[in-house]
């Protein structure tokens, strides 16, 4: 009986065994692949320059008051259609008409003191005539023909004087009914009111500048986005460049424009050198509105159907190369703080060779289950892909892009680095 529950016990531990070494070729078997790969693929490019701006009317006026006073009437709001030289608002008159009224009895006054001045030089003529007459005849003296010649020129400037008067008169009249006709505030332009700053029984002064009572836009189905383009990015935009973009307001559709101007003023913020470039658009629907923030992409190139290269492929480097490349930079900065550099030299200290027009880079492609480095000339990039101009790749190859979590765990731990050949067996460390 114990004989053959040892032959059990026995049994049970060799069928354990077999089953760990099955269990352990099999994890070993479906070893996880130290690449992360992506495939060459054919499609289309297009890179674009991003921007945010502003919409804003193409004409946009702010109607003001030239004189002080008190609103009395509204003729318009908010969203109000208006024609040119329509009233939209008027002030309290009063106190304006009785400027009027004043003016107009001051030039009456004038006016009359004009009138009796034409009579006195009349008189002074008669007088004068007959002094004449009698100094002829010596029948008055000398000063009394000086006199009366004295009084008639004197006349004359009165007159003069009048007429003048006459004039301010008249002037202060046109003013004060200029003034008037300024109480009421009419549009300018044919639009649409999107601003009203102003009630019924609220005083504006216009002592210092006109106040703004109403903003009206001339016709918002033509606007414009003002954009503001990154110094590295302005050489990409041009005038008659097709733009699209987006509004918060509407975010699955896609509105387009050309831009109109490319302004040279730039702007600079925080040592950030921006220049406003204007696109003009078509909102004959009336969706957009003026303020609206619009996320702009100005098309700059555009291809159809060719090779493409994910460019997570272009950035990745082996971590061999990455040391080697930071120990490279770290000999720099001591040769730079040691004395310049000996012209004609790299920054790893070796000549540089001739250059090559484009820009080139290197990947590497999985062949064979193995990395091959090669080099690649690029064209234009959308952001995720760039274009393949030359090189030797083809379609569905497989480029790598990064390393596996396992192959870096294993780099981590100390175990060699798939890039770097493996250590002959036999051989120890040298110290």
């Amino acid at each position: 009986m114990k004989r053959k529950r040892m032959l059990v016990l026995i049994a049970v531990i060799l069928l354990a065994g077999l089953a760990g070494v099955g269990f352990w070729s099999l994890g070993d078997g479906a070893k996880e692949s130290p690449y992360v790969t992506a495939a060459i693929s054919k499609g289309n490019i297009t890179q674009v320059v991003s921007s945010t701006g502003t919409l804003q009317a193409v004409v946009t006026v702010q109607v003001g008051s030239q004189v002080s006073g008190t609103i009395d009437k509204l003729y318009a709001d908010f969203n109000t259609k208006v024609k040119a030289r329509q009233t939209v608002a008027q002030l309290n008159q009063d106190k304006f008409k009785a400027a009027v009224d004043q003016a107009r009895a001051n030039l009456l006054a004038a006016q009359s003191n004009l009138a009796k001045a034409k009579v006195s030089v009349e008189d002074t003529q008669r007088t004068l005539g007959r002094n004449k007459e009698l100094r002829k005849r010596e029948l008055v003296a000398q000063s009394d023909l000086d006199a009366a010649q004295t009084a008639y020129d004197a006349a004359v400037a009165q007159v003069e004087v009048n007429r003048a008067q006459v004039a301010q008169a008249q002037a202060a009249l046109n003013q004060s009914m200029v003034d008037l006709n300024n109480t009421i505030i009419r549009s300018p332009v044919d639009g649409i009111v999107i601003s009203r700053n102003v009630d019924v029984g609220q005083t504006v002064a216009a002592s210092l500048q006109a106040p703004t009572l109403f903003t009206i836009a001339n016709d918002l189905s033509k606007m414009e986005v003002h954009t503001s383009v990154d110094e590295a990015d302005i050489g990409n935009v041009s005038e008659g460049q097709e733009v699209t973009f987006t509004v918060d307001a509407y975010p699955t559709k896609r509105f387009r424009g050309k831009v109109s101007q490319v302004r040279n003023a730039p702007t600079t913020v925080q040592n950030v050198v921006t220049y406003n470039s204007i696109v003009g658009i078509d909102n004959k629907e009336l969706l957009l509105k003026p303020g609206m923030t619009a996320n702009v992409e100005f098309l700059v190139s555009q291809k159809r159907d060719v090779l493409r290269i994910p460019n997570m492929a272009t950035r990745f480097k082996p971590p061999s190369q990455k040391a080697d490349a930071e120990e490279l930079l770290r000999q720099e900065s001591r040769r730079r703080g040691g004395g310049r550099r000996r012209s004609g030299a790299t920054a790893s200290g070796s000549k540089s060779g001739e250059q090559r027009e484009g820009r080139w880079v290197k990947v590497y492609v999985l062949r064979n289950q193995e990395p091959s480095q090669i080099e690649l000339r690029l064209g234009i990039t959308d952001g995720s892909n760039t274009e393949v101009l030359e090189g030797d790749i083809h379609e569905n190859d497989r480029v790598i892009v990064a390393l596996s979590s396992s192959a870096q765990t294993q780099g981590s731990s100390g175990i060699a680095n798939p890039f770097q050949p493996a250590q002959p067996r036999g051989l120890g460390r040298i110290r």
